[in-house]
């Protein structure tokens, strides 16, 4: 993850990533923005700060959440009051219409439009997401990235209306042949792209549906079995920690402490002594 201290130039980030992310500190001042050719989706993440936006000649009050969208080529500016930390979120023109595409529906028409001062629980909770994961080295691999990325996709969609997005269900055969995938491969990275192959199914279609199906998102499933087989290897007694960590897709050792720890309350280590003391 990058950290940034503003120039009067707003450069746009750069990043040939579906979705990517950069942590902006904002001096006070007049800003550029220049003209991007990717989506950018600006979460402000300070206390109330008054600017004034070039583009519509007024000014605006931000407080921490509050969302602007400013599509692939368009450009702007704005006079800031005072500094400020924003999350800049990159998103490619490709994977929107990608999505779309998959999706259907009213969701082929759809085009990204210029948003101020927007308020959306949803896409700030996974802007913050994934600021912790790259924060963090993004130990959770290209799968969190992929899922938060469709999911952001999938949101911005549904911005104009529920109806946008209509998609079916997956067929018991494919969430079969992605279950058995994911218990043969869970040493392995598993992208969403992967997954979305083996499903025969669009990501976002796969991403929406297996929540629907399994009543938790892809990402923490895979998390949940990976968990569990490192329990088992765990407890046999013949691995270091290190070692099972490797073999259940871990980045590292305190990546599965970390894990095991939220999902079982229990790390690698609790769990020898209470097993040593059998």
């Amino acid at each position: 993850m990058n950290r940034e201290s503003m120039p009067s130039q707003f450069e746009p980030a750069r990043s040939s990533s579906d979705v990517a992310m950069v942590s902006r500190h904002v001096e006070a001042g007049v800003h550029r923005l220049s003209r991007a050719p990717h989506h950018r989706i600006m979460v402000h993440a300070s206390a109330a700060t008054r600017s004034y936006c070039n583009q519509v000649g007024r000014y605006f009050v931000r407080r921490a959440g509050d969302i602007d969208l400013v599509p692939a080529g368009e450009e702007g500016g704005f006079d800031a009051e005072t500094p400020f930390e924003t999350i800049e979120i990159i998103l490619q023109p490709a994977l929107m219409e990608r999505v779309a595409a998959e999706l259907g529906g009213r969701a082929r028409a759809w085009r990204l439009d210029t948003r101020h001062l927007l308020r959306d629980q949803r896409i700030e909770y996974l802007a913050r997401a994934l600021q912790s994961d790259l924060n963090a080295g993004a130990p959770s691999g290209s799968l969190f990235a992929d899922s938060i990325g469709a999911a952001l996709a999938v949101r911005l969609l549904g911005l104009d209306g529920p109806g946008i997005v209509q998609t079916n269900r997956l067929s018991d055969a494919q969430l079969k042949r992605v279950l058995e995938h994911i218990e043969t491969a869970l040493h392995e990275p598993l992208s969403i792209d992967r997954l979305s192959r083996v499903a025969g199914a669009s990501s976002s279609h796969l991403r929406t549906w297996f929540k629907v199906a399994t009543g938790v998102t892809l990402h923490r499933y895979v998390l949940r079995r990976r968990v569990e087989r490192a329990r088992v290897l765990l407890k046999q007694g013949d691995l270091s920690t290190s070692e099972v960590a490797a073999l259940t897709g871990f980045a590292h050792q305190s990546h599965l402490a970390h894990w095991m720890r939220r999902e079982t309350g229990q790390t690698p280590r609790d769990l020898r002594r209470m097993i040593s003391r059998k």
